[in-house]
């Protein structure tokens, strides 16, 4: 493989691997890859049909098509290139023997180079490794090499056949069906969406829907950088009725292997991909997409049944030979011998069983004929079973205490293990003696050496209990600002004390810290859940997490989450679990191996205070001394001020009781009093504009103003220039009630049917009036105006109307008007005295102003 520019007409520049294969006639594009990057195609003048190595013609036909002429690059060497138009889902460019005629290129198999003999193109192009399969970086042994087709990821993409134990997806009667909405994508995320489609739709797994729910989908990325599509299923799982199939007891597993002299760990490929959905639930599965709504027919990722229904099926493949020579922890599967000589004959039998189901293995996360192998979290080995040396690294790694409080804290954590550790008091004893109040702290050789024995201890196998996945697991966790701490327990009994089966901590990383308070106490929990997944995931019963902050309690009831914590609630919806709150000083565990003295040690040593704001954040607090000398100045020129002052060396301002005259200011009950002009402008920008201040409302000004400043009428003031902030006016909504709904009047059936009457004032003088009446006819919008010196009475606007309006249409049969006093109820007397004003109505509609 090389790596390679291509520059097609009209488009960007395309980066990608080309494989050079001198057993190809001509040079190749993949189908595919030339229609996701738009690859301008011609007809060719004839079709050409292509062969296999063996003569057989190609599935995909004779070739039709070709690229435009486009610009093919290696490193410094660059030309103009046509390539045929083939079905190569593995390779995007195949470089044959007409490119390699072409140029005459030397290939250097030791130096792995293509150099390019043309005086023209001198540069050497370094060949990348070819791209290795699984199988080709996990050798498979000879003696297995027959079963290489179930290692293959071909056979894993295939559709596979319905059974008896496909996954069912039964829901609540009378539930609800969740509705959802689609999130709003980016250019890559739109992109990996599409390839995803393409490739599930061609292996069969998914299909078109027109389901009556969709669960969303978001992308969440991969250590490597990829993409990956999630769906979230979490209002799915809420209305379906759980699959109480039990996974096996991990400690009854560990416990069949014991005698082993050899293992062979095998791992399957997409495991839960290899369960169809049953037929008529596929509906269930769907999920929505800016490109139309598609179902699952393979069991995906995210069901909360999918534990119970894959461990069912694999538990009915390998049923007769269970406990034999085979454990199986859903995808997990060991082959173990207590005879080395019969190992291979099981492994091929467990292949054969795979081979016979379809199931395919990822030959990568495989092992062979080992002494020893990690499975699900523990060492097995000949001499029994250990547990894994990183669980207690977090102890291991602990530092000497330089205080009391460091001291403190380790003793805190090891004390609620006392009872596994021989001789505990005795061992203690130089360290307990420390923290006596009137002992200095002087860490000698013998404190020293009791502490390190006190690790010691801690390695030792009887610490750290099996896990038992018949009973509840207790999850511990805490976070500094530095580091997080985790504590896996269980109970084994209604009165038996919590006991440890591992410990974890670790430092926070730089973009870690910057997290929130809560957002780092769920990291603790989220990682958690990581190192133990095998533990958690599927578990029996609800995992109860500990944790010393309140608010992580309401976490599965938020709904406003950042797209961080969409990613870690879709992780949390594999498991079932509650949070709990205890106090800080109950977590003595977890909150020691967070607040380790050596994960604190650059924050000790860090004097300087970290700046989190710009400087211009601080301009209330950095203009306090020249504000005041400005108050100084201006309380010496405004009359009111002065006046008050007079009154006050007179005797008392009885006005203003609490008014005081201090060091030349003049203040009220200790608040600064600002005169009149700019400086109450500035005092006002200070309290609200400010970074530092937040644009809050009226009453929280109020309050950050009165905290320092006086002056009189100061809550209207403050209230007139919250009302007209911009930025406030442009950033919140309104917090009222919403208006109602529209109530449109009828269709008067003729004209002057129906006419409304309102007031234009505040108009510049003509003639003496200041005012018009407004007559509206409403079926023919014509309108009438009235000239008014004032706002008449109501006696006034009848004798207007019929001025000019009952003089040429006569009397309304209905008045539209707003509430004012000249249109009430008893002004229809003086439209039409007698029995003519029976069939009159008024309306009033005070938005008809």
């Amino acid at each position: 493989m090389v790596p390679v520019h291509l520059y097609p007409p009209g488009g960007p520049w395309i980066l990608t691997h080309a494989l050079v294969d001198s057993g190809a006639t001509r040079s190749y594009m993949d189908a595919a890859f030339a229609a996701q990057h738009r690859v301008p195609l011609r007809n060719k003048p004839e079709p050409v049909q292509v062969e296999a190595i063996d003569g057989r013609p190609l599935r995909s036909g004779a070739v039709t098509q070709e690229t435009q002429p486009l610009v093919l690059c290696l490193q410094q060497h660059r030309e103009m290139r046509t390539l045929d138009i083939a079905s190569m889902p593995r390779f995007p460019l195949v470089l044959g023997m007409d490119w390699l005629e072409a140029h005459n290129v030397q290939i250097d198999w030791v130096k792995r180079t293509v150099h390019f003999p043309d005086p023209s193109s001198p540069a050497e192009t370094e060949m990348l490794a070819a791209a290795p399969t699984e199988e080709a970086a996990a050798t498979l042994p000879a003696e297995y090499r027959d079963y290489h087709d179930m290692f293959e990821e071909r056979g894993a993409d295939q559709l596979p056949p319905h059974r008896s134990f496909d996954c069912g997806i039964d829901l609540q009667p009378g539930a609800p069906l969740p509705v959802s909405r689609l999130y709003s994508l980016t250019e890559p995320e739109r992109e990996a969406l599409q390839d995803f489609l393409r490739k599930n739709l061609e292996r069969g797994f998914i299909r078109p829907s027109t389901s009556p729910t969709a669960a969303p989908v978001l992308f969440v990325k991969k250590k490597c950088g990829e993409l990956r599509l999630c769906h979230d299923y979490r209002a799915l799982n809420k209305i379906t009725i759980p699959d109480r199939y039990p996974l096996p007891l991990i400690s009854e597993l560990l416990e069949r292997v014991q005698g082993a002299q050899v293992f062979t760990k095998l791992d399957l490929r997409g495991a839960y991909n290899l369960i169809r959905i049953r037929a008529g639930d596929e509906w269930t599965t769907a999920f929505g997409t800016r490109y139309g709504q598609f179902e699952y027919l393979v069991m995906p990722f995210g069901l909360c049944n999918a534990p119970a229904v894959f461990q069912r099926y694999i538990n009915h493949v390998f049923q007769d030979l269970l406990d034999k020579y085979v454990v199986v922890y859903l995808d997990d599967i060991l082959v173990y011998s207590r005879d080395p000589a019969c190992h291979e004959g099981h492994v091929r039998t467990v292949l054969q069983r795979l081979r016979e189901h379809r199931l395919y293995a990822k030959l990568s996360k495989c092992e062979f004929h080992q002494r020893s192998v990690d499975f699900l979290g523990h060492r097995l080995s000949p001499g029994g079973v250990q547990m894994d040396p990183g669980k207690v690294a977090a102890v291991r790694e602990w530092a000497a205490p330089r205080n009391r409080k460091d001291l403190q804290r380790f003793l805190g954590f090891a004390n609620y293990y006392r009872t596994f550790i021989a001789d505990y008091a005795h061992r203690t004893t130089p360290l307990a003696r420390l923290l006596r109040p009137k002992t200095p702290f002087s860490w000698d050789k013998e404190a020293e050496e009791a502490f390190q024995e006190l690790k010691a201890c801690f390695q030792r196998a009887p610490i750290l209990q099996h896990p038992d996945p018949s009973r509840p697991f207790v999850v511990e966790t805490d976070a500094s600002s530095t580091a997080l701490g985790a504590v896996l327990s269980q109970q084994h009994g209604p009165e038996a004390p919590l006991l440890p089966c591992a410990f974890y901590s670790r430092q926070l990383l730089p973009a870690e810290r910057n997290y929130t308070v809560w957002e780092r106490e769920l990291l603790a929990i989220k990682v958690a859940f990581e190192v133990w997944r095998h533990h958690l995931e599927g578990a029996r019963h609800p995992v109860e997490v500990r944790t010393d902050h309140r608010n992580l309690e309401y976490l599965q009831t938020t709904r406003k989450l950042n797209q961080r914590q969409i990613r870690w609630a879709l992780f949390f919806s594999r498991f079932q679990f509650r949070i709990r709150y205890i106090p800080s000083s109950q977590n003595q565990k977890a909150d020691a191996l967070s607040w380790k003295p050596e994960d604190n040690a650059d924050t000790v040593q860090q004097a300087a205070p970290t700046t989190i704001l710009p400087p211009a954040a601080f301009l209330a607090t950095q203009e306090v001394e020249p504000l005041q000398a400005r108050v100084r100045e201006q309380q010496r020129v405004d009359a009111w001020a002065q006046e008050r002052l007079r009154e006050l060396a007179e005797g008392s301002c009885p006005q203003y009781p609490g008014l005081v005259s201090h060091q030349g200011f003049l203040l009220h009950h200790g608040h600064l009093y600002i005169p009149p002009g700019p400086l109450r402008a500035e005092v006002l920008r200070m309290t609200h504009d400010a970074p530092a201040a937040g644009h809050f409302g009226r009453y929280r000004t109020t309050h950050l103003v009165s905290r320092e400043f006086w002056w009189p009428r100061l809550k209207a003031d403050v209230a007139r220039y919250v009302a007209g902030c911009d930025v406030c006016r442009r950033a919140k909504g309104p917090t009222g009630r919403p208006p109602g709904l529209l109530q449109p009047l009828p269709v008067p059936p003729r004209p002057w049917h129906t006419v409304s009457l309102d007031f234009v004032v505040e108009l510049p003088p003509s003639r003496g009036c200041t005012c018009l009446l407004v007559f509206s006819d409403h079926f023919t919008k014509m309108v009438h105006c009235a000239p008014c010196p004032s706002i008449p009475s109501a006696k006034e606007t009848a004798q207007l109307y019929l001025q000019h309006v009952f003089r040429l249409h006569g009397l309304p049969e209905r008045v539209v008007s707003d509430r004012g006093v000249q249109f009430t109820f008893p002004v229809l007397a003086c439209f039409a005295p007698g029995p003519r004003n029976r069939g009159l109505s008024l309306i009033c509609l005070p938005p008809t102003d």
